[in-house]
């Protein structure tokens, strides 16, 4: 299924009238961006398909050329190229490429590690690309992770030697500016070799390993001298948690502590990336300061917005000087820098409102909410079981204590996130109440699990009831029947028992679709997150849309709005905010004592993240920190705030 998320353009440059040279004015590596990533793709597999036709269309037809070399083709590994690889193979199943006269060499790999490991980059090129087409296997050419530690550098000159030329480099872009493994240090002149892998780097890769103890500390990955040699180098990159690097990669000095600026100097380099990605390039996040924009309503707030946090001012304070002294001198020629202050001001009071179904029997002409009808069926999705509350329980209680009919639908089982420990817990606590005794069996079955392959189903099910019985105490604190308004789908693509998902299909947009026309919701929040390390959030929010979007023609659809919060990784700017939901100390506890239910994510550290706050506390900063951000604007000073984006 192609990517339905995105967020709605409002405003910007005007890149139609304005020449490439100004757009990209502030950037030293050609970009193209995409709306998504199922565009970016599409792009990056016609380079590829377009590369080897022509390159086969010099060489094959004469017989001059008899003994030409194949084409050779650089891949990269691990998450960026996955849907690439399934684009290339679609292509190849339906007759569009060959890969017959293609020769593959892959970039990186962990060492040591078996190439028949789940983890191991050899095992994962093969599965997802090289054994779905028709390449010939002396072609294939996939570092290697078994060699002896006294052979290991032998291997890696040879393998260094043997790829003379690569006529196409297709490469990811790591979450510090990584390519391959070449960290930060790395030398422009370097070549294939053994590598050490910074704590950083372990702990992103940390969760395909079950934990640090298992996630090799050495790898094996191709120099940035070997990477440059090539004729073509295309660099890929998804999502907004990659936006901070990829504007120093694009926009920054050159430096070994980004080694991805070194590719700056490359003469036939581009950068692929969807518009998530490219949100803190200039041209994107202050595109004023490149040149002439389309300023819609929205396109003012968010530069207002800008321009109070550069001169550190409440917006009524803002003056011409201000403005023009920040290159917003084309915003005067709309209105004057008061009338701009005043309706950027009053546009942000309008999205403050203590009734998120609506306030009955009140004028809302100015409130982000109707008042009609009241009261409102609201439905929440929660991909995994704790969402709702870290993200928009203070929401969530005001929605049931103002007497609309909410309903919460836990989208996954959200069985990875309990760690064994629990698990043992738990049924010793069942065994200890005298509810039968089951603690060796659950031993064993711990004790069989392999790391890397699917986690036996028994113990994923007992880790699911955990989650549920969870959820269900959590909507209990707010006074709601968890038999009647809990909901828990239990979507299939989430259902491997590892940490890699299974793509979406139809059987996971099945049940949210019967879910939707048996509750006819007039409300539905659901999560918004483009910064998202394990994708179960985002791929959630695209099963809703596949489901909305087969719904579209009904009925109850004309009624229906669709807000978006944020989990608990990053908060919406307040540029894009619809609707900000202010929450009282006490509300604040309240919500604290909901996410509190969700023990089994308590005290726990998730597989390849540094941030160890847990996740009432990283709600609570997150609501406090938008709740001060509003303040200094000169609006009112709350306690907290929650934030949403209307969809539709």
């Amino acid at each position: 299924m192609n990517n339905k998320y995105f967020l709605p353009k409002d405003g910007g440059l005007k890149t139609e009238s304005t020449p490439r040279d100004i757009l990209r004015r502030y950037e030293r590596m050609r970009t193209r961006v995409y709306e998504n990533e199922y565009q970016g793709v599409q792009y990056v597999a016609d380079v590829i398909v377009k590369a080897i036709r022509n390159y086969n269309e010099v060489f094959l037809p004469n017989e001059i050329y008899e003994d030409q070399q194949p084409f050779v083709l650089g891949l990269t590994t691990g998450r960026t190229p996955l849907g690439l690889y399934r684009e290339l193979v679609r292509r190849y199943e339906a007759g569009e490429v060959s890969f017959r006269n293609v020769a593959v060499y892959s970039l990186d790999e962990f060492y040591p590690i078996a190439p028949t490991e789940p983890q191991s980059r050899n095992f994962r090129i093969h599965e997802e690309f090289l054994k779905h087409i028709d390449i010939l296997p002396e072609n294939i050419h996939i570092l290697k992770g078994t060699s002896s530690e006294t052979d290991v550098s032998h291997y890696c000159e040879s393998y260094d030697k043997k790829l003379r030329k690569i006529h196409l480099m297709i490469i990811g872009l790591g979450e510090d500016g990584q390519v391959g493994f070449n960290e930060s240090g790395s030398y422009i002149k370097s070549r294939t070799r053994l590598v050490q892998l910074t704590h950083s780097t372990r702990l992103i890769q940390s969760k395909a390993f079950f934990g640090m103890e298992n996630t090799p500390r050495m790898a094996i990955t191709m120099g940035l001298d070997t990477i440059m040699r090539a004729d073509r180098i295309v660099m890929m990159a998804w999502g907004e948690e990659k936006s901070q690097i990829i504007r120093r990669v694009v926009e920054g000095e050159i430096s070994d502590q980004v080694p991805a600026t070194y590719l700056q100097e490359h003469s036939n380099i581009e950068l692929v990336v969807d518009e998530n990605a490219a949100s803190r390039l200039t041209r994107v996040e202050t595109p004023w300061l490149v040149g002439p924009c389309e300023w819609t309503p929205r396109f003012i707030r968010k530069a207002v917005v800008w321009l109070c946090r550069e001169v550190q001012k409440p917006i009524l304070k803002l003056t011409y000087k201000d403005y023009i002294e920040h290159s917003l001198g084309e915003l005067l020629e709309i209105m004057s820098y008061d009338q701009i202050n005043i309706r950027v001001f009053n546009d942000l009071q309008h999205t403050i409102t203590g009734w998120p179904g609506g306030k009955p029997n009140a004028d809302d002409s100015t409130r982000p909410v109707s008042a009609t009808p009241h009261p409102k069926r609201v439905l929440i999705f929660s991909p995994h079981p704790d969402d709702d509350v870290v993200a928009m329980g203070g929401t969530f209680m005001r929605l049931v204590e103002q007497g609309h009919e909410v309903h919460v639908a836990y989208q996954t089982s959200g069985s990875f996130g309990v760690q064994d420990d629990v698990v043992l817990q738990s049924i010793d606590m069942g065994r200890e109440m005298g509810l039968g005794d089951r603690v060796a069996e659950v031993r064993a079955l711990i004790a069989s699990k392999q790391a890397g392959f699917p986690e036996p189903q028994p113990l994923s099910a007992i880790k699911a009831a955990i989650r549920r019985a969870e959820a269900r105490a959590a909507v209990r604190t707010f006074g709601l029947d968890p038999d009647s308004c809990s909901h828990f789908l239990n979507l299939p693509f989430y259902e491997t028992g590892t940490v890699k998902k299974n793509p979406l299909t139809e059987a996971d947009v099945t049940p949210i679709v019967a879910l939707l026309r048996e509750i006819k919701p007039h409300q539905i929040y659901a999560a918004g997150d483009l910064v998202d390390p394990h994708g179960t959030h985002r791929t959630c929010t695209e099963a809703l849309l596949e489901a909305l979007e087969l719904t579209a023609e009904e009925a109850w659809r004309e009624e229906c709005h669709l807000w978006l919060y944020r989990g608990a990784w990053t908060e919406w700017e307040l540029s894009l905010v619809d609707m900000a939901v202010p929450l009282s100390p006490d509300e604040l506890i309240k919500k604290r004592h909901a996410i509190y239910r969700h023990l089994s994510q308590k005290d726990a550290l998730s597989f390849g993240e540094e941030d160890v706050r847990e996740f009432w506390q990283r709600a609570e900063e997150r609501n406090q920190l938008t709740a001060h951000q509003y303040d200094s604007l000169g609006l009112p000073e709350y306690q907290a705030i929650e934030v949403f984006v209307k969809m539709f």
